[in-house]
């Protein structure tokens, strides 16, 4: 079937509005009534005509055409894209028989359904980064989000919303968050498409995350190290009291059972040994060095040589 150019039928341009169109139409339409015309194919444009108006003066119909963008000719072999007519119907008011563009543009049986092909808007995709913190406790996000809106006219323009995004706690790194109903508005009508999330998590100065795992380097001194003892460790949760084992070595995990990401399950809680060296600055504090080479027959490279 050959592509119909309905802006161009009328004389108008494809961001001509409602009243330009009415306009555009009641003129032509006079001057090629075949009753009153002499002009040549005056019947055949009439009925152009009316086609043209039928679907540019209808906001869904309209908005429906446009989808298929302006790059087809007029005259020039059309098909419609894959799936187009499925569940599509839409209504001719004016009671003459349209063309079979038309009839596969607006499928359906015209004479009972009053409802217009209306298709779901474009879901749309974006990231949000957000603090660890947040993702422990959850929290609320203002989002700022540029989406395709139809115009009055009929045609596609960019708005920007502002949404309040609800963070659940527990989310991980990759996690998508779908927001039904708040993706693209439709070009016909019909519902907005959906809005999806992805959660991207920034890094922390003091811990990891490895899915719903987090660790944390704790610093300790040597003489904690061989005695053991209880020491207070942050968490995301507020401190906890650790019981640390005597002669803990450097890079010893301790593990705190579900003091990760919340969750079903939650996510566990790494605490990593750092033995951390005092200088000897001062004689004293290098003689206790000195004390401790001749009283430890420990060394370390034992096993290298």
């Amino acid at each position: 079937m050959e592509y119909k150019d309905y802006y161009k039928i009328l004389g108008v341009s494809r961001d001509a509005s409602q009243d330009e169109i009415k306009r555009a139409y009641r003129k032509l339409a006079r001057k090629y009534h075949p009753d009153v015309s002499k002009e040549k194919n005056a019947e055949l444009r009439f009925k152009e005509l009316g086609e043209a108006n039928e679907v540019l003066k209808d906001k869904n119909k309209r908005a429906t055409y446009d989808q298929l963008g302006s790059n087809w000719q007029a005259g020039e072999q059309f098909r419609p894209p894959p799936g187009w007519n499925q569940g599509s119907s839409s209504r001719n008011d004016s009671g003459v028989n349209f063309s079979d563009f038309f009839d596969n543009m607006f499928s359906g049986n015209r004479q009972q359904s009053h409802n217009p092909f209306r298709s779901k808007g474009e879901d749309q995709h974006t990231k949000i980064s957000i603090s660890l913190e947040d993702a422990y406790h959850g929290s609320t996000r203002s989002l700022k989000l540029e989406s395709p809106e139809v115009h009055r006219t009929g045609h596609r323009i960019t708005k920007t919303r502002t949404l309040n995004v609800k963070i659940p706690k527990g989310v991980t790194e990759g996690k998508k968050i779908r927001l039904s109903g708040q993706g693209a508005g439709s070009m016909n009508g019909g519902p907005r498409g959906d809005l999806y999330l992805e959660i991207a998590i920034k890094d922390h100065n003091l811990y990891r995350l490895e899915g719903k795992d987090i660790s944390f380097n704790l610093p300790i001194t040597p003489w904690e190290a061989a005695l053991g003892g209880n020491i207070k460790v942050p968490t995301l949760a507020g401190s906890v009291d650790l019981k640390l084992p005597a002669d803990s070595q450097s890079g010893k995990k301790l593990r705190l059972k579900g003091r990760g990401l919340p969750g079903n399950p939650a996510g566990d809680y790494y605490v990593i040994l750092q033995i951390m060296t005092p200088k000897a600055d001062t004689n004293k504090e290098k003689e206790i060095y000195r004390k401790m080479a001749e009283e430890f027959s420990f060394n370390p490279r034992a096993n290298l040589v």
